[in-house]
């Protein structure tokens, strides 16, 4: 049965937006391993735009299923998966200007580069995922590198604009699924994932895991929010006029 990894990264972003204490996202974690996640994902990126340092390292402490740390192929990133040694590194592609990742990790071409990054991980026992887009040549390429898994970039299906080239996206991830599984490599699905798309995907075989943000904690603020709101309203109703 394919799990369900759920990234807080976002709760992390409205905290950062006031600089303040709250909201957790080591608390939502905990929240949502007892929901049902059966994995926590962070990114943390060079810029810190979210996730911080004492994130992670609390949450290696804490997650009680696995912590996966997504995370660009960097010496800096290197050092800090070493030291905390997460459950699976996913690297990813990362530029400063993007609102998130904007596609998936170009394998092809650096092979050897990335190889020694994910034999690096592999030799302190962490498994390493390649974040990449469905297509035959990165799937070859991951291979080549020695990774455990991929993640297939589901952006494109996720963003598509009209039905064809929604249906067009999603025969691209179900032809790679097998490839990937045929070549030996474990297959997880994420980016853009929400309440409706993910239906596509319910008679799917050979899907690991399903990493789940955005849409989870979008919906977790209009499903909270009523309690929310009276809570406050009712501590304000006992005030003397």
């Amino acid at each position: 049965m394919p799990l369900l990894a759920v990234n807080v990264d976002h709760v992390a972003t409205v905290r950062q937006a006031r600089l303040a204490a709250s909201p957790d996202p080591v608390a939502a974690a905990a929240m949502a391993e007892l929901a049902g996640a059966r994995a926590i994902i962070v990114h943390l990126r060079e810029d810190r735009r979210h996730i911080q340092d004492r994130d992670v390292r609390l949450l290696r402490q804490t997650v009680k299923t696995r912590l996966h740390l997504e995370m660009a192929a960097t010496d800096e990133m290197r050092g800090i998966a070493l030291e905390l040694r997460p459950h699976m590194v996913c690297l990813v592609p990362e530029k400063r200007q993007e609102l998130t990742t904007e596609g998936g990790l170009g394998v092809a071409g650096r092979e050897e580069e990335l190889g020694e990054f994910v034999a690096a991980l592999k030799a302190a026992g962490i498994p390493t995922s390649l974040f990449i887009d469905p297509e035959p040549a990165q799937i070859e390429a991951a291979v080549a590198t020695g990774a455990a898994y991929v993640e297939l970039h589901t952006g494109a299906y996720s963003d598509a604009a009209t039905a064809f080239a929604r249906q067009t996206e999603l025969k691209r991830l179900l032809a790679a699924i097998p490839l990937a599984r045929q070549a030996g490599l474990g297959v997880n699905l994420g980016h853009g994932l929400d309440y409706d798309n993910i239906y596509a995907f319910a008679h799917v075989s050979g899907v690991s895991e399903y990493s789940i943000g955005h849409s989870i904690i979008a919906r977790a603020i209009m499903t909270g929010i009523s309690e929310a709101v009276a809570t406050m309203a009712g501590i304000i109703a006992g005030f003397p006029d």
